[in-house]
């Protein structure tokens, strides 16, 4: 077996020798020396002056936040309060006057009446939409009217933050959305754009974007106490659930929180023992479980009170260490816990309490408005459905008192996670600044009441084009980080929803090969060798130096990550003009037939070269503008066309002194190629062009990313999933990709410049291999040699020999009937023996999760009658008067109003897609299997045991190869089938990655250090107050009748997905 395994090994590294042209093409970039420079990439150098050109970057824009948010306040403190304000007195542009909704069985919805003004758009490059750059837009919510007399003073004031927003322009026209969020729930925002409006309801409200809410308090600790006794049933639980939904939306990442239910005793809803971090994860696993919670048992407030106050004092985790609040949920009681208060939070009041009186009913809620009015927190009252997410939000603005009286102190900008714009923009992060009521009563006391923020966009492109990128390799990057560890700039950050609802959380150490060195990112140490990386199926462990550096003014870190081999790089400088034609001459189609086919990286060479997907139409676009610029204008980037210009030479004279003079038929070779990090990839013959599948970037090549961290030759089968089925090789020659890296030594300093390789004919290799892994020669004809398996005498027809590469996928097979599956998992081909080659250390494995992908929804079983979550009256209800009196009926109209007017109205965020993605579609998690070689490197036989169908199978690593070579005898039967090994990518399981698990090994954050709580000064007097509606009996009669009747028709209720 070894003599066949060094058999393979030499007839590799020949053609690899002979057609590669690695030492060829060193040697022409030696003889081209005075043609190029070698530059060194100095880590920390790099990171501080990236670093400072952001902040260069957002400084401007702080400057404008600010200018925004002081006007705000001024203009606020010199307006009058006018009673008797009507719509007709205010002018101002309606965002969603012009927006069309569609109700589910497709029929427009009739638009309220509008006295909006009539703008023209123009198309805007910057904004990718239609702009009205003289006039801002007003956003309103659904659920708010807006011609009451608040919001109608609040249009008026704000319309003069339209001449600022025109002046910041003028200073600076880069700047993008300018946007002013009142705690009103007004947004005015410029430029003015008609609203992007989901194809359903519009459940926008500035209040619970991400950057709102960052900017509009300081980080929580909260723990929500829901009130599962026997009392709260029915519709008052469904409530208090939908009502802990929309809390738990009103948290940020720098938020932390936990859950509890109570009736006697107390206990966590979730699997959560203490405080977790309000990410999107956490918050999913409370959203589910809170659905469980089962009303019965009696009222315990002290048992809920104590396992809260025991929650926000255990100091042994990581928390926000700022505001402290529980928020209890409740229909009603009348015990006042005076003792808890006194034991946990009096006198310091250090802890705030907001309680809820849920659902209508008789109970006194004065207890209720007493807790919350003694510990400087607020009381609410949710009677229905339409409550919840106003009174659910509004604790935001007690929370602002302390920052208000704290003035300018707590004027600090900060700026947000990555998330999606809900304009259009793509991926963006928001500078914010709260603005504050500077006006005072009569007693000269101030103003505690927060305004709204002030917010400016910046997008993620614009940040991106600060850094470098083809100085530092295929494989160096750089990357940021906020202060949740979650990358701003990352090249695995690729969301592919576009929900605006949810911030764009990749934690960075989800976005690479978590280790113990990567978890130091962002603290004090500046620099340290970690291992990576993941590349699609495979996975290399290869070395990488991190070197970071904080990005002043912001919440931000800023990273550097480089190969040992991109330290140096080639910076071409092509002075003679003549030999910039002579190259460039090599790039035009009409030397192709000679020459070889050339696709070139597309990169942003000249501002005014159009991009394409199509590489043929790319270069004729890039040629003809060079026909009108020179490789030196001031409008084209030097750097990267002089090296492409440059690359194109030396690829060419590896054609003419390698390629050209050599047979690739005699070595069975459907091409030769070379890929360079200018962006030049050339292919010998030119046909071969037709059929090569790789990136024309190759940067995004997994062959030339692989090649460069790998030493010797890399075999890329073409990639199969378990599902491919069928190959003609009469019609459909395949070709496999094998590569190598060109390492230069110049002046003592190592770079690897280029990849070369070929692309093997498999099935004229595949008889090759039949040759090669036997004891016969290409003379020999098939015969009855025999040969040995441990210590079976088999004919060869009897062995079954295999490549097998790094990522388990199967090379080249002996048998026929596999070569159909070369490029599929090989336990897709043969389950026993890879389970067996893994189970004896040839292979590791790592599990790695995608949190960025789409699934289509799972299917949802519905048991009953009625649309799902709707509440349907049990027969004793029906005949219970009191129940035709309550809250319950009169939520249920509230509940059959909105259903009749916006059919999708309770409906998760989850399914608010972009226009034209399908509503079916929603964010989940995706789940990987990767496999790599051990440490196991030696020759290795062994048996699989199973009876009289047990197997000999021999295993050998080909030197200087990604291959494993294995022969083994043929299954006999099929008893010994063994658990097939999975590798394809699959939708996780629910509660896969374990969260419970994943908290109690929480990851570092460093959270934000601003942190206003207190001031002496604060009035809490204003502490809630109790409402109440009493609906007429015989109304409600009529209107449960035709709700029942309704839920029968063919116009059911939506379904409530969050009830």
């Amino acid at each position: 077996m070894q003599y066949w395994a060094r058999r393979l090994e030499q007839e590799i590294d020949g053609v690899m020798r002979i057609f590669g042209g690695v030492q060829q093409l060193r040697g022409i970039y030696n003889e081209n020396r005075n043609l190029f420079e070698v530059k060194e990439n100095v880590p920390r150098k790099l990171v501080e002056k990236v670093a400072g050109d952001i902040e260069s970057l957002l400084a401007k824009k702080v400057r404008a936040l600010k200018r925004l948010a002081n006007a705000a306040e001024k203009f606020q403190k010199a307006h009058h309060w006018q009673d008797n304000i009507r719509e007709e007195d205010i002018e101002y542009y309606d965002s969603k006057a012009d927006t069309e909704y569609d109700d589910p069985d497709g029929e427009e919805i009739e638009r309220e009446k509008s006295n909006s003004l009539k703008l023209e758009f123009t198309d805007d490059a910057n904004f990718k939409t239609k702009v009205n750059y003289s006039y801002a837009a007003v956003q309103i919510p659904t659920d708010i009217y807006k011609g009451s007399t608040v919001i109608l003073n609040e249009l008026n004031w704000t319309q003069a933050l339209e001449d600022v927003f025109i002046e910041n322009r003028k200073e600076d026209p880069s700047l993008l959305w300018q946007v002013f969020g009142s705690a009103t729930g007004v947004t005015r925002y410029y430029p003015a754009t008609p609203w992007r409006a989901p194809n359903k309801i519009d459940l926008y409200d500035v209040r619970r974007r991400p950057w709102y809410i960052q900017g509009a308090s300081s980080p929580k600790d909260m723990v929500i106490i829901v009130d599962v006794s026997g009392s709260v049933s029915g519709l008052t639980l469904k409530l208090m659930k939908t009502s802990v939904y929309e809390m738990l939306d009103t948290l940020s990442d720098d938020d932390y929180v936990n859950v509890a239910s109570f009736n006697e005793k107390a206990k966590p809803v979730s699997c959560f023992k203490h405080l977790v971090q309000a990410n999107i994860r956490n918050k999913k696993v409370f959203k589910e479980d809170v659905q469980g919670m089962v009303a019965k048992g009696t009222t315990d407030y002290k048992a809920g009170f104590e396992y809260a106050f025991d929650q926000l004092q255990n100091s042994n985790i990581t928390r926000a260490n700022c505001n402290k609040m529980i928020m209890m949920f409740t229909d009603g009681g009348e015990d006042r816990v005076q003792d808890v208060f006194e034991k946990y939070n009096w006198p310091n009041k250090t802890v705030r309490v907001f309680t809820f009186s849920v659902g209508q009913h008789n109970y006194d809620v004065t207890p209720l408005q007493w807790m919350a009015c003694a510990n400087k927190g607020y009381y609410f009252e949710i009677p229905s459905i339409g409550a919840i997410r106003i009174n659910t939000q509004e604790y935001l603005d007690v929370l602002g008192r302390p920052m208000v009286l704290a003035g300018n102190r707590a004027k600090q900008v900060q700026w947000t996670n990555v998330y999606q714009d809900a304009l259009g923009l793509g991926l963006v992060v928001t500078g914010t600044l709260p603005v504050f009521n500077l006006t005072e009563d009569s007693s000269d006391r101030k103003n505690q009441l927060i305004l709204g923020v002030m917010g400016i966009d910046v997008a993620l492109n614009d940040i991106k084009r600060l850094t470098p990128r083809y100085n530092l390799g295929a494989n160096g990057y750089v990357f940021a980080i906020d202060l949740n560890g979650y990358v701003l700039l990352h090249p695995n950050l690729q969301p592919q929803i576009i929900n605006f609802r949810e911030p764009v959380t990749l934690d960075f150490l989800d976005a690479e090969l978590e280790d113990e060195n990567k978890e130091e990112v962002g603290r004090p140490r500046p620099s340290f060798w970690g291992t990576c990386c993941p590349q699609s199926q495979y996975i290399d462990e290869v070395f990488r130096t991190y070197t970071w550096a904080p990005i002043k003014s912001t919440n931000y870190s800023l990273g550097l990550v480089l190969p040992p081999y991109s330290t140096y790089y080639i910076q071409a400088n092509l002075s003679d003009q003549i030999l910039q034609v002579k190259y460039f001459e090599y790039l035009l189609p009409n030397s192709f037939e000679s020459e070889g086919h050339v696709f070139i990286a597309p990169r942003e060479y000249c501002k005014d070269l159009d991009l394409s997907d199509n590489n043929t139409e790319f270069l004729e676009n890039f040629i003809a503008l060079m026909e009108k610029v020179t490789p030196d204008s001031k409008q084209c980037d030097n750097f990267l066309l002089h090296n492409l210009i440059l690359d194109t030479g030396i690829t060419q004279q590896l054609v003419e002194r390698v390629w050209k003079d050599q047979d690739l038929n005699t070595y069975s070779l459907l091409a030769v190629f070379a890929a360079t990090d200018g962006g030049i990839t050339r292919i010998f013959p030119n046909k071969a062009a037709d059929d090569w599948e790789e990136e024309p970037e190759p940067f995004n090549a997994s062959f030339y990313r692989r090649s460069l961290d790998n030493k010797g030759y890399i075999f890329k089968p073409p990639y199969r999933d378990a599902g491919y089925r069928e190959l003609d090789l009469e019609n459909n020659t395949i070709g496999i990709l094998v590569s190598t890296a060109v390492e230069l030594s110049i002046g003592g300093k190592t770079l690897k410049p280029a990849v070369v390789g070929v692309k093997l004919d498999l099935e004229a290799w595949a008889e090759k291999f039949k040759v090669l892994a036997s004891n016969r020669t290409d003379r020999d004809q098939l015969g009855a040699r025999r040969v040995r398996v441990g210590d079976a005498a088999l004919l060869p027809q009897d062995l079954i020999c295999v490549l097998i590469d790094d990522g388990g996928f199967l090379v080249l097979s002996n048998q026929e009937d596999h070569w159909y599956q070369v490029g599929k998992f090989f336990s897709e081909v043969d389950a026993n023996l890879m389970s067996a080659l893994y189970n004896n250390s040839f292979y590791a494995r790592k599990e790695s999760y995608d949190f960025q992908s789409v699934c289509a929804p799972e299917a949802q079983s519905n048991t009953g009658a009625a649309p799902r979550g709707v509440f349907v009256p049990t027969v004793a209800d029906l005949l219970n008067l009191a129940w035709w009196t309550s809250a319950a009926a009169w939520s249920l109209f509230q509940q059959f109003l909105y259903g009749l007017t916006y059919s999708s109205w309770f409906q998760t965020g989850e399914s608010l897609g972009s226009p034209g993605m399908e509503a079916r579609e929603t964010s989940c998690i995706m789940k990987q299997t990767q496999y790599y070689f051990s440490t196991v490197n030696a020759t290795y036989n062994a048996i699989i045991d199973c009876g009289n169908c047990s197997r000999l199978f021999h295993a050998q690593r080909l030197a200087n190869t990604n291959l494993l070579f294995v022969v083994a005898d043929k299954p006999l039967c099929s008893q010994c089938e063994s658990v097939k090994l999975l590798q394809a990518e699959v939708r996780a399981p629910p509660r896969d990655p374990n969260q419970c698990e994943l908290v109690d090994r929480p990851r570092y954050r460093k959270g934000p250090h601003i942190c206003f709580d207190y001031n002496a000064t604060e009035d809490t007097s204003d502490c809630g107050r109790g409402a109440s509606f009493a609906p007429s009996l015989g109304v409600l009669l009529s209107l449960q009748l035709l709700l029942l009747y309704s839920s029968a028709s063919r116009h059911p209720l939506p379904p409530a997905a969050c009830l």
